[in-house]
Order: C-alpha cells, then structure tokens, then sequence
C-alpha cells in the first residue's frame, strides 16, 4: 500500500511539486505572518520592560500602548507623584509614533526623553558620541540599530518630515530604538509641559504592587501599569490584529484545502482505470478511499515543512538585514502541523469518496 501511495506521488513530480509549493506558500503566510506580528510586539515589549523603572503611570484615558496618543500628561505631577511613600524617582517621557520614510515599516515608534535622568533609571551608557542635547534636533539609537542601517555618527535620519543629526548611541536597548530630547517632541507636538507617562523607580523595601496599589489611590483616574506586565499587555492588547491573524489562519487553511482537493480530483480522474483494475483484483473502497487520502497527507507534510523551512530563512535573513524580529513558538509549529494536515483530509474526502464509489467495469472501459 505504502509503494503504490509513493508511485502516485512520483508518478506527476511536477504536479506534486506545485502542489507542495502551493500548500507550502500558504504555510508561510500563516507561520510569517503570526511570527512577525508576535515578535515584533513581543520585542517592544521586552523594551520596554527594559526601562528599569518598575512602574508606568499615564494619563487618564490614555489608549493602548501605540504611541499614537498625545501628550496629556503634565510634567507639574511629577512632586505629587514623588511625595507617594515608595516612590523613588520620576522620570517623565514622551511616546509618539511616526511614518517611517527608509521604507522597512510603515511606522516608527520614538522616545522623547531627559537623557541624564532616563539613562541613569535604565542602566544606559553611551556607546559611541555624545548625549543630545536639550532642544535640538539630536537623535541617539541603541548600536544594533545604527550598525544595521550602516550608518555612523554625523549622519542624518528623517523625523518629523526634517533631518535630525545621529549624535551618539547607547547599551542596552530599551524602550523605542530612536530617542530624542524630551523638549523637542514636546515642542514638535505642541505640548509643551506634557509627557506621555512617568516611568517611576522605587525604593529598595518597596513592592510594584503595593506601590502601585498607593498610587490608585492618590490619583484614581490615572492608569498605572506595572512594567512586568508589559508583555502580556502587549501581546493582548491589540484585537484588531487577532482578529486579522485568525482571518490569515481561516484563509491559508481554505487554499490549501482547495489545492489538495484540486490536485487530488485530478489524480483520481487520471487514474480511473487504475482504480477499476485494484477493485477487479478485491480492493476494498475504504483502501482505495484511504490511499487517496494517504497521499494528501503527504503533499500537506510536504506544504508544511516547506511552509515552515521558508520561514526560519526569512527569519534569519530579517534578523541579519533589519531589526524586525520573527517568533516561531514550538506551539505555532504544532497548530500549523495540525491545520496543514487537516486541510489534507477534508481537500481529500471528495476526491476519496469519488474513486470509492466508482465502479468497477465503467473504470476498467475509462478511456
């Protein structure tokens, strides 16, 4: 049973061929996708949680963690939020996101920050030039960003529609790879005054929870968020995108049923005779059903390492030419296999059916 099923295979290479291409594109639009979409998230979010400080406090009202809101939050609370027993230092700094003109996303996530007073929460030491300067039009990246981009300090980069001058990079990465002062977004915004939130440190004794728990209760309507949820907020945060990533699941898996079930109709139609000869010599229709769907699941296993081996390519080439990150969990792995397989069997059951019902005598005079 196992030779015939392999014959077939082999016996149109270029049909099965396209047929595992096919399924195989279809993997990796599901595996790519999901895997850009996780990482990319997951990554900002290891960022961020990489501040240092143990507590976010924002305004209220403020919406997801996007950068698309607008600074709303006035510096002047910095000495009530300072005077909450546990908190050692506030540090105010402003989120914006901004079109990517280089053409490697479509959109670009900032820092505007106090570098001294950032720099000295998150642990950052200048790596290469010099730390901004206040008020001007200075930017600093982590090193990975800069040396990925080929570019050295002196060089220009477009924000805010204008050419902001490289003038020193940092270690470790954290928060948005691309930091301006603090001022200069906040005159670019119209918001002089104002940050998005106050990254907050606190003192050695002191819990995120019990700190966090003092803060709700000196300022009820402000939204406080404890860094070590980042992740998870993240990953959570955005419906709309796992909305579109199920739809992207729905799709691949309806293509590769329609290309197993295209492929294997046409097989079985081009073996009607074959079909009559096996049930004349006593084959069973449940064995001639399973072959079929034997060999669907073959071309699906074929799609789907295909599918996946094209991913951890492109992986590797995007972890080596941008900074974009792919996340290919063991339990995607797992799903895809399963949906890969399972779009075999139901592309095969019409097909299956077909050649086990076909008679005998009528598939023996096929021409």
């Amino acid at each position: 049973m196992n030779s015939l099923v392999f014959s077939n295979i082999l016996h149109r290479p270029a049909r099965t061929f396209v047929s595992v291409l096919g399924i195989g594109v279809g993997i990796l639009l599901i595996v790519f996708t999901i895997g850009l979409a996780n990482g990319s998230l997951r990554e900002r979010a290891q960022r961020e949680s990489n501040i240092g400080a143990e507590i976010m406090f924002r305004a209220s009202g403020s919406i997801g963690l996007s950068g698309s809101d607008s600074l709303r939050l006035p510096v002047s609370m910095v000495p009530e939020v300072l005077k909450v027993d546990g908190v050692a230092s506030v540090i105010p700094i402003a989120q914006n996101s901004v079109p990517a003109s280089d053409g490697i996303t479509g959109s670009r996530f900032v820092d505007g920050v106090p570098y001294e007073q950032y720099a000295a929460v998150a642990g950052l030491q200048v790596m290469q030039g010099r730390v901004m300067a206040d008020g001007k039009d200075e930017m600093m990246s982590d090193v990975a960003w800069l040396e990925r981009r080929k570019m050295k300090i002196g060089d220009k980069f477009e924000i805010y529609d204008r050419d902001f001058t490289v003038v020193g990079t940092y270690e470790p990465s954290a928060g948005a790879r691309i930091k301006i002062p603090l001022s200069t977004m906040q005159e670019q915004l119209g918001a002089d005054g104002k940050a998005s939130a106050f990254l907050i440190k606190l003192r050695e004794g002191f819990t995120p929870q019990m700190v966090g728990d003092s803060l709700n209760a000196r300022f009820p309507e402000s939204q406080i968020i404890l860094t070590s949820e980042l992740e998870e907020l993240y990953m959570q945060g955005l419906p709309a995108l796992n909305v579109f990533l199920d739809v992207v699941v729905g799709v691949a898996g309806a293509i590769s049923a329609l290309i197993i079930l295209l492929t294997m109709y046409t097989t079985v139609t081009e073996r009607t005779r074959q079909i009559g000869v096996l049930k004349s010599l006593g084959m069973s229709k449940l064995n001639i059903g399973w072959t079929i769907v034997q060999e669907a699941l073959l071309i699906s296993l074929g799609g789907v390492i295909f599918g996946v081996l094209a991913t951890f390519i492109l992986k590797f080439a995007l972890g080596k030419w941008t900074t974009l990150t792919v996340s290919v969990d063991p339990q995607l792995i797992g799903a895809i296999i399963l949906i890969g397989m399972v779009s075999g069997v139901i592309g095969a059951l019409y097909p299956g059916i077909r050649a086990a019902r076909l008679d005998a005598v009528e598939a023996l005079n096929y021409d």
